[in-house]
């Protein structure tokens, strides 16, 4: 049987555990992505990276401030997507990284490959648009 690549995980579970939504100002896509990033859950989150990457963005800030985990495959995706970002000419960089998802990319090492922002920078906040 195929795994469910919808982001919802577990059967019993109402709804997806992980969602991504991609909004543009201007040359830079916004991608806010909520719930818990892992190997049964990526796919929309991958899904949404693909296609901003298709569109070549300037700058794609990913917004965690709703991520309430990440474990290695979501690190893994973000640092491939990263370096297809910069293999594009553009760039990846992370926004509102909130504990425990900041712990675990403090701990690997990982946050440091990235450009992190404490909150999404107000002028690529929602209504807050040049």
């Amino acid at each position: 049987m195929p795994r469910d690549a919808t982001g919802t995980g577990d059967a019993g579970l109402i709804g997806p555990r992980l969602t991504a939504a991609v909004r543009w100002t201007g040359a830079t896509a916004v991608v806010t992505v909520a719930g818990e990033l892992d190997r049964d859950t990526q796919e929309p989150l991958h899904a949404t990276l693909t296609e901003v990457l298709d569109q070549r963005p300037e700058r794609i800030v990913v917004d965690c401030g709703r991520l309430t985990f990440c474990d290695s495959t979501g690190l893994n995706l973000l640092l491939t997507a990263r370096l297809d970002a910069r293999e594009a000419g553009s760039r990846l960089e992370l926004a509102a990284l909130r504990p425990p998802v900041d712990r675990v990319f403090d701990v690997t090492g990982v946050v440091a490959v990235f450009t992190v922002y404490d909150e999404l920078p107000a002028d690529l906040a929602e209504g807050e648009h040049p």
